[in-house]
C-alpha cells in the first residue's frame, strides 16, 4: 500500500471532523474503540500517558509538556488534532536531544518560507511508516467493522489506535495526548493516564457537549477517571486544572473527589507571573525563573504553567524534571498556527482561535505584541462553532473584514458570516487563497493581516505562504 492509498483508505472512514450535524452520544462510543484496541493487543496499556482536555490551549499545553520531557532525556510520543496541512502532523515522536541530531540548535523561526516543516513538526510519522501501519490495520478494521451491528470504526478512532500502536513500537517513554472532542467519549480516553490536565473551559460545541459550562465541563472532566495504580507507583491520578469559571471548576473538583484524584489548580497551587526577563512559575515542587516561550500572548503563560504542573506531577511517580529541562523545553517549543507571523511588510498573522474566549485572548495578544496602521481581517468559521460570539468580538475592532470559507464541508458560508457584522465588511470570498490574494493587494507596508476563526482556514493560509497552495 502506498502513502496515497493509505490516505484514501483513512478518508473512506466516517470522519466527524468533516461533519457538523450528528448525534454526539450515538456517534461517539468509547466501547467501540476499546474493542478494537483489544483486537490489536491493547497497545495503549503499556504507555505512560499525560492526557489533556479543555476548550482552548490544549495543543499548546501538550507541546510545552512534550518539549520539556524531550529536554529531560525522554523519547516522547505526541498526539494532537486537528492537523494544519498534513495528517502526519498528528502523530509525532520527539527524540531526546542527544539522539535527535539537533544538539541545542534552535530551528529557524523567521518567515515560513525560510524554514522547513521538519522544524515546525519535528518527529512526524513518515509516509512509509504511516502507509505500513495502515496496510497492517486495514484487514483488522474491516474485520472489526463486519462484526459491529449498527456502527463502524471512525477515522479518529482508527487513527488514535494507530497512534497508540506506533508509540508502543517506537518505545516512547511518555505519550502526551490531546483529546479530540469533549473527553468522556473521546477515543483518547481509552488510556490510563498518570496525570491529566483540564485547560480553560468555555462555550464550544454546545449542540453536542451541552448548553452550559457545567455540562461542557462534565464532558471534559470525563478524562479524570479511576484506574489501578500500585502504591509504589504513587497516587491514583494527578489532575492539573487551569483557571476556570466557577461552575466549571466545581465540576472538576467534584469529579476529583469522587475518584480520589489529587487536584492542583493554576493560580492557587501553581502560580505564574511576568517578569522583566520573561516569566516565572512557582510550581508544586519548585520555582522556575527567567523562562521564555516563543508563542505570543499572555494566555500562553497559563498553558505554560499547566504544562509545568503536568511534568512536575511525574515526581509522584518517581520521575523528577529539573529546571534546565523546563527552561530549555519552553525555549524550543514550537506550535504553528498560534499567533504565528508568516510574512512581514505587511505583517500576516495566523491564529486558530475558534471560539469567543480564544478570540478575546487573540485580540489582547495582537494589541500587546504588534504595531500596525490598519488591521485587515480574513475570517472563516466552521458552522458548528459559536459564530455569533466570535463575530461579536471582532465586529468594529478591525478596519476591514474579508469573510471566507475553508475547503471543509463544515465551513460556514461567507454570506452567512456577513449577517453578524454591521460595519467594515470589504468582501465575501469563497476561498482562503483568493481571500489572501485580495488582502495582500489591499494592504500597505505597515498594515497587519490577521487570519483566524478556524484551524482549517489557518492551515490553508499556511500552505499558501509555504508555496504549496494550488
Amino acid at each position: 500500500m502506498s502513502y496515497l492509498e493509505a490516505l484514501r483508505y483513512l478518508n473512506s472512514l466516517t470522519n466527524y471532523e468533516q461533519k457538523s450535524n450528528y448525534p454526539y452520544s450515538d456517534s461517539f462510543e468509547l466501547k467501540r474503540t476499546e474493542g478494537f484496541l483489544r483486537l490489536l493487543g491493547q497497545p495503549q496499556r503499556g504507555l505512560k500517558c499525560l492526557h489533556i482536555a479543555g476548550s482552548k490551549g490544549k495543543g499548546s499545553t501538550c507541546v510545552f509538556a512534550a518539549y520539556i520531557l524531550r529536554q529531560a532525556g525522554f523519547r516522547v510520543g505526541l498526539y494532537t488534532s486537528p492537523h494544519l496541512i498534513d495528517f502526519r502532523e498528528r502523530i509525532r515522536v520527539l527524540k531526546p536531544i542527544a539522539d535527535s541530531g539537533l544538539g541545542h540548535r534552535r530551528p529557524n523561526h523567521g518567515l515560513l518560507a525560510s524554514r522547513t516543516r521538519g522544524a515546525d513538526f519535528e518527529g512526524m510519522i513518515s509516509k512509509r511508516e504511516l502507509a505500513g501501519l495502515v496496510n497492517r490495520l486495514q484487514p483488522r478494521i474491516e474485520e472489526y467493522n463486519r462484526n459491529l451491528k449498527n456502527s463502524s470504526l471512525t477515522f479518529f478512532e482508527a487513527y488514535t489506535a494507530l497512534a497508540f500502536l506506533y508509540f508502543k513500537e517506537k518505545k516512547v517513554d511518555f505519550a502526551v495526548l490531546e483529546t479530540g472532542l469533549g473527553g468522556r467519549l473521546d477515543a483518547t480516553n481509552t488510556v490510563d493516564s498518570l496525570a491529566c490536565a483540564i485547560t480553560p473551559i468555555s462555550y464550544e460545541h454546545t449542540d453536542k457537549l451541552g448548553n452550559t459550562l457545567k455540562q461542557i465541563a462534565k464532558e471534559k472532566a470525563g478524562i479524570i477517571k479511576s484506574h489501578k495504580v500500585t502504591k509504589s507507583q504513587g497516587p491514583r491520578l494527578i489532575v492539573i486544572s487551569a483557571p476556570q469559571e466557577k461552575e466549571a471548576l466545581a465540576v472538576i473538583r467534584k469529579r476529583c473527589r469522587q475518584i480520589k484524584a489529587r487536584l492542583f489548580e493554576i493560580g492557587k497551587d501553581v502560580t505564574c507571573r511576568k517578569t522583566k526577563r520573561g516569566f516565572s512559575i512557582k510550581g508544586i515542587f519548585g520555582r522556575y525563573d527567567n523562562l521564555k516561550i516563543r508563542l505570543l500572548g499572555e494566555h500562553q503563560l497559563i498553558n505554560a504553567a499547566t504544562a509545568v504542573g503536568l511534568v512536575e506531577a511525574l515526581r509522584f511517580f518517581k520521575v523528577k524534571i529539573d529546571y534546565s529541562s523546563i527552561k530549555k523545553g519552553f525555549a524550543e517549543a514550537v506550535w504553528p498556527g498560534r499567533c504565528e507571523v508568516v510574512s512581514r511588510k505587511p505583517l500576516v498573522v495566523l491564529d486558530g482561535a475558534q471560539n469567543s474566549a480564544s478570540i478575546k485572548a487573540l485580540k489582547e495578544a495582537i494589541k500587546n505584541n504588534f504595531e500596525y496602521k490598519k488591521l485587515i481581517l480574513i475570517l472563516g468559521i466552521s458552522s458548528d462553532k459559536d459564530i455569533s460570539g466570535i463575530c461579536r468580538q471582532l465586529n468594529g475592532w478591525v478596519n476591514q473584514a474579508i469573510l471566507t470559507r475553508a475547503k471543509s464541508s463544515r465551513a460556514e458560508s461567507p454570506q452567512a458570516l456577513a449577517q453578524h457584522f454591521t460595519t467594515n465588511i470589504h468582501s465575501c470570498i469563497s476561498g482562503v487563497r483568493e481571500a489572501l490574494q485580495r488582502a495582500l493587494k489591499m494592504a500597505q507596508v505597515k498594515d497587519l493581516i490577521l487570519v483566524t476563526g478556524s484551524l482549517f482556514v489557518v492551515g490553508e493560509a499556511r500552505d499558501f505562504f509555504s508555496g504549496n497552495s494550488r
